[in-house]
C-alpha cells in the first residue's frame, strides 16, 4: 500500500500467542481509524516477549508519536477506535502536523 499524505499508524506488539486476540482487537481499531482518516497501517511484531501493545502515529519521515497503549485490559474495538481518533484530533492542532488539520472536520464528524 502506498503511503498516504496523512501519515500512518504503526502497531507494535510481541509475536507471542498470548496476545493474539488483543493484537487483533487493536489492529482492527487501528485499521478502522486509518480508513476513516486516509492513513496507512503497519503492524510490527517483535520476537521479544512483552505484554503491552502500542500504536504510534507517523507522518512522513518524522519520529513516530505514541498515541495509544493497550496494557492488557479488555477494551473493545470501539473504545480503542475512539481513543485513537481523540489522540489524532489533539495532534491535528500541533503546527508540525498540518496534514492532520485538513482532516479535523472528518474526525469530529465521526465522533
Amino acid at each position: 500500500m502506498l503511503e498516504s499524505s496523512n501519515g500512518k499508524l504503526l502497531v507494535y506488539a510481541s509475536s507471542f500467542t498470548s496476545q493474539k486476540m488483543r493484537l487483533k482487537t487493536v489492529s482492527i481499531a487501528a485499521e478502522k481509524t486509518a480508513k476513516l482518516l486516509r492513513l496507512n497501517v503497519e503492524v510490527i511484531t517483535f520476537r521479544k516477549k512483552f505484554k503491552l501493545i502500542y500504536v504510534y502515529y507517523q507522518n512522513s519521515e518524522e519520529e513516530p508519536i505514541p498515541i495509544y497503549c493497550d496494557k492488557g485490559g479488555k477494551s473493545s474495538i470501539h473504545e480503542i477506535y475512539r481513543a485513537l481518533k481523540n489522540m489524532i484530533f489533539v495532534l491535528s492542532f500541533h503546527p508540525r502536523h498540518s496534514t492532520l488539520k485538513r482532516i479535523r472536520k472528518e474526525i469530529m464528524r465521526f465522533s
